[in-house]
């Protein structure tokens, strides 16, 4: 396949995750970026954030428009990751390679076991300040260190520390992956080299489209399914990665 095939398939998929289950964009989106389309880790890593930014900002229009988005829990969460990840994504560039790909295998196979924890349900009318600003600030760090919107870490977080519903974290993780995917972005400004537009311009296309489609399908398929299918894809890429850096 070219590049250009390759990107637009790979920015489908992806987009079909990011509009299903809220996340898995960015964790998806590197190892696409590096092992089909020959980008380096830190090209890689500074490109899923454009990508992740503005397809998680129309996916969340989307799942708006549903009442899907718990706004004021979300926005004290994404607000307490913005100062961490500009301050993450400042320094992300000097991490070598080698630890920046086992770095991220490890914290995405972290977050699919958290995921296969049974989930709790929302309680109605209850927000958690303390928890979702020290959860937010963690994601936000993680977010600059490894230029992913932190989707596969906010579903987990909001699910299982703040107690929202599947459903409901699925589409407020949005919120946060826009917040801080723009932050980590523009402290990682000048630092990814050369950006190949003519790849990233078709990948961010494609993926859009897809989280449309990804929208509509997570309205088909129950949230203690999603849970699985989103742990499953997290667990993959993590042993897939993990094996690349032993070899």
């Amino acid at each position: 396949m070219t590049p250009l095939v390759l990107a637009l398939v790979a920015g489908a998929v992806i987009g079909l995750a990011l509009g299903a289950l809220g996340g898995g964009g960015s964790v998806l989106a590197v190892p696409a970026l590096i092992y089909l389309l020959g980008f380096t880790p830190v090209e890689a890593t500074t490109a899923s954030l454009i990508i992740v930014t503005a397809t998680s900002a129309t996916a969340l229009y989307a799942h708006a428009r549903d009442g899907n988005v718990a706004w004021k829990t979300g926005s004290l969460f994404a607000a307490a990751g913005i100062v961490p990840a500009f301050l993450a994504g400042a320094v992300a560039g000097r991490l070598p390679a080698a630890l920046l790909t086992a770095a991220f295998a490890a914290i995405a196979a972290l977050a699919a076991l958290r995921m296969l924890r049974p989930s709790g349900s929302e309680p109605p009318g209850r927000i958690r300040p303390g928890k979702a600003a020290g959860a937010g600030a963690g994601l936000g760090a993680v977010t600059g260190f490894l230029g992913v919107g932190g989707g596969f870490l906010a579903v987990p977080a909001l699910v299982s520390v703040l107690g929202l519903a599947m459903r409901r974290a699925v589409g407020t993780s949005l919120l946060v992956i826009t917040v801080n995917s723009l932050a980590a972005l523009t402290a990682r400004t000048g630092t990814g080299g050369g950006l190949q537009w003519e790849v990233i311009g078709p990948f961010t296309g494609a993926a859009i489209l897809g989280a449309w489609d990804g929208k509509r399908l997570a309205t088909k398929i129950s949230g203690a399914a999603l849970q699985k299918i989103f742990a499953g894809v997290l667990l993959a890429v993590a042993a897939f990665m993990l094996a690349d850096v032993i070899a």
